[in-house]
């Protein structure tokens, strides 16, 4: 249709200058103003025609620096965030072979669930790897106006850690979407919630929490939203804040949950969504020793940041560990490109996370070692040392 107008302009515009002249109604000046319009117009069209979308965009880039391209960790590392949703029937061999090539020795799985799920998960580890897994259990929150609420909640919690489950996962419903029997929000620091947070601490286990999304979530979907792209793949991540809590409520909820229980250790996932605010995230840190973090699903911050997230990983090397939560091999070797190289200028392995380009942080070792192992062993219980290279 574009084509077939820019035809009629160019036949359209020189008739009517004939029939200016020859009226003799206008000048020189008025016929090269004419054919500059004419010029712009059909220019505007043909551009039109050859716009692209900016998910079709993909340049390649003419920039010539040095390359390392990794496909396995310089040491042994424990993915304290990852989700392997069919456990009780997976075949674990193709898994474990995978693990081994990336240098993985051990993957922490957060789908755990509880009751027969979670026994059956446990038995397929116990039977086959049981020194390459760890599992998290999971509480359904929405429970806490049962009559059998706290007790009985509390009584599985033991008997799953009993059983061999590490720690709890706690999934972003709480706090979002999760209601109770009078369909109200329930808040993340809910009271009826604070015999959780204290069985934990009791029993030693660690609380892997996702509290909210990306801030931006909650932003108007225009030009100016970095996350625009993913918010237009995935609308229903679109956070209305005319319908749910604001980024900032939530947040707060889970700090104060936080400062209640000291005695607790929390993993605050997903670098508790300050990625983009490391002095915010430092801050937390200097304020509550019992709050850790990981990287799942966020290394693109730090990517983009490089002078920034190397001097913050390294002045918090013990409060962060190696987390990637969604599973897919390939995706790894970017995360040990950005955390063990100096590279610059390279591509995140997903566009709608990061239309931007990523530099490495050439992390030194002693901290690479805390990241990639020894923290995680010294929060979850229960991984196997021998596993990884001594201290």
């Amino acid at each position: 249709m574009l084509i077939i107008e820019s035809r009629r302009i160019f036949y359209l515009i020189p008739m009517q200058i004939s029939n200016l002249l020859k009226k003799k109604r206008v000048i020189i000046p008025v016929i090269l103003i004419s054919l500059l319009a004419a010029y712009w117009i059909i220019g505007r069209i043909q551009y039109r025609n050859n716009v692209m979308d900016v998910e079709e965009y993909d340049p390649i880039s003419t920039l010539v620096v040095p390359k390392h391209e990794l496909k396995h960790a310089k040491y042994p590392f424990i993915d304290v965030h990852n989700h392997q949703w069919t456990m009780p029937i997976q075949d674990l061999d193709k898994l474990i072979k995978e693990m081994d090539s990336l240098n993985m020795g051990v993957m922490v799985n957060l789908s755990g669930f509880r009751g027969k799920f979670l026994e059956w998960s446990l038995d397929n580890v116990d039977e086959n790897y049981p020194k390459r897994f760890a599992v998290f259990l999971n509480i359904n929150f929405e429970d806490l106006d049962d009559k059998g609420w706290p007790n009985e909640t509390l009584s599985m919690m033991e008997e799953a850690v009993k059983a061999g489950a590490r720690g709890l996962k706690v999934y972003k419903g709480l706090g979002l979407t999760d209601k109770d029997n009078e369909g109200n929000r329930i808040a993340v620091d809910d009271p009826r919630l604070d015999p959780i947070w204290a069985k934990c601490g009791e029993l030693g286990i660690p609380v892997l929490i996702h509290s909210g999304e990306p801030n931006s979530f909650w932003n108007p979907k225009d030009k100016h939203n970095e996350r625009w792209l993913e918010l237009k793949k995935n609308p229903d991540r679109y956070r209305d804040p005319a319908k749910l809590p604001s980024f900032e409520q939530i947040m707060g909820e889970q700090h104060n949950v936080f400062r209640k229980y000291p005695e607790t250790k929390f993993i605050d996932a997903h670098l508790g969504w300050f990625g983009n605010d490391l002095d915010r995230l430092g801050k937390l840190f200097d304020e509550m020793p019992n709050v850790y973090t990981e990287l799942g699903a966020v290394l693109a911050e730090l990517g983009r940041q490089p002078k920034a997230a190397r001097a913050f990983l390294i002045k918090y090397q013990d409060r962060v560990m190696f987390g990637k939560d969604a599973y897919k091999m390939e995706e790894y070797y970017t995360y040990f490109r950005v955390l063990e190289t100096g590279d610059e200028y390279f591509d995140y392995y997903r566009k709608y996370h990061a239309h931007w380009k990523m530099y490495g942080l050439e992390l030194p070792d002693s901290v690479l070692r805390k990241i990639y192992y020894k923290n995680a062993l010294n929060v979850i219980p229960g991984i196997d040392s021998t596993l990884f290279p001594n201290p």
